[in-house]
């Protein structure tokens, strides 16, 4: 029998060209703390004083016992499948914290249809843009505050839109200027986000603010997305901030018309790890999200279910959660007030000064000097017409104890005090 006669060896020619890709994901910046990282990599990795961390806003105080012990509780719940809707207790009692929270009549906002749990509040943002923005054309606009979370910016991009950055003037509290918007832009708007109180500044939008939005919304066909996780965290307790919800049903809306809220217990309820919270409004709204999530598999699990009926059940532990961060301000601002100009927030639970120098070498001299991390203020804006509203400024987190937040106060009067 002939042998086998030898197969011709051909040399594959691979193109090194790159994948095709979604084109936003060339636009994306790279986070604050990957740029925070940047910028303090030459400088001393030992120091003699301990560091002290207020860059990110993780918060440090225990999660309620009530919370880890309903978590372990449930454990059983890792063998089912969770339904995206998620469970109908969870719906419920969010329905009536929102009720109680807001001023709102019982079952306002219908469990059944007005409600869908998510992982956090970061995901859903995100989400919320692949799932609402037409992609129509590519002057889709989505607007945002400036300052602003981030992940606005990244939602947009990815979804194939164009990010507009909104004038959000110091002297307004950095809360958007609406009557700064074009009406031609207000046109391309398929989506607004805004934040309240606002990161990183802490201010609050008001119920007649609020009103004037939505009114804006119809008549530019837009949808608003209230970013609300902070609002739990406040400094008077006979003044809790409006939400959207409660300006929507106020005003007459009572079908929630054009309004999305997100909320979370990652702050009011210290439990950043649980990865829950909610998005409440419009039922048209949250009945195409449920559909994309059905499709994006994001359900929450059982057992983070059942830990988060027993934090949104409970107050006692969200006053002493505020309790806690109003020590804290107070302390901070007694040691810094005559070195420091300070404008105490609304709420949330950063402070937000500005310096005599670049926010930039401030945080790098703190670092440098006191082993106190801060976030440079530009870092979580983006420069429109040559301005970079965060400049000059950083976000202080007050999320560490308390003795911690006193000793980065007295370090940064020490560093202030050489200036």
């Amino acid at each position: 029998m002939p042998p086998c006669a030898p197969i011709p060896y051909t040399v594959c020619r691979y193109s090194t060209r790159p994948p095709r890709m979604n084109p936003g994901l060339s636009r994306l910046q790279p986070y604050p703390f990957e740029r925070l990282a940047e910028l303090r990599k030459d400088l001393p990795q030992t120091h003699a004083l301990a560091p002290i961390n207020l860059s990110i806003g993780e918060p440090q105080h225990p999660t309620p016992a009530l919370v880890r012990e309903a978590l372990i509780a449930a454990l059983e719940g890792t063998a089912k499948y969770p339904a995206t809707k998620g469970e109908p207790i969870l719906r419920q009692i969010i329905s009536d914290w929102l009720s109680r929270r807001f001023g709102l009549p019982y079952a306002a906002v219908d469990p059944e249809r007005m409600i869908l749990p998510v992982n956090g509040t970061r995901e859903a943002l995100f989400a919320i843009a692949q799932a609402l923005v037409p992609r129509s054309s590519a002057r889709d606009a989505v607007l945002m505050p400036n300052p602003f979370y981030q992940i606005y910016e990244g939602a947009a991009l990815l979804a194939g839109a164009e990010p507009v950055f909104m004038p959000c003037p110091a002297d307004q509290g950095f809360l958007p200027d609406l009557e700064a918007l074009p009406a031609a832009l207000l046109d391309r708007c398929s989506l607004m986000y805004v934040c309240t109180p606002s990161n990183p500044a802490g201010s609050v939008m008001s119920r007649e603010r609020l009103v004037a939005l939505l009114e804006l919304a119809d008549r530019h066909d837009f949808v608003v997305v209230s970013d609300e996780c902070y609002s739990e965290l406040y400094f008077d307790e006979s003044a809790p901030p409006p939400g959207l919800l409660e300006a929507a049903w106020h005003s007459g809306r009572e079908d929630f018309r054009r309004c999305l809220v997100m909320h979370s217990l990652s702050k009011r309820s210290n439990s950043p790890g649980l990865r829950s919270g909610f998005v409440a409004g419009d039922p048209r709204l949250i009945a195409s999200f449920l559909k994309y999530r059905t499709y994006h598999g994001s359900a929450m699990p059982l057992h983070v279910q059942a830990a988060s009926v027993a934090a949104w059940r409970d107050e006692a532990h969200v006053v002493e959660n505020r309790a806690l961060y109003r020590a804290k301000f107070s302390a901070m601002a007694e040691i810094l007030h005559d070195c420091l100009p300070l404008t105490l927030p609304k709420g949330g639970f950063y402070l937000w000064p500005e310096f005599p120098v670049d926010d930039l070498e401030m945080c790098r001299l703190l670092i440098r000097e006191a082993n106190v991390t801060t976030l440079p203020g530009q870092f979580l804006a983006r420069t429109v017409d040559g301005h970079n509203p965060g400049r000059n400024r950083l976000r202080i987190a007050l999320v560490a104890e308390q003795p911690s937040c006193v000793e980065a106060a007295h370090r940064i009067r020490n560093v202030m005090q050489k200036l």
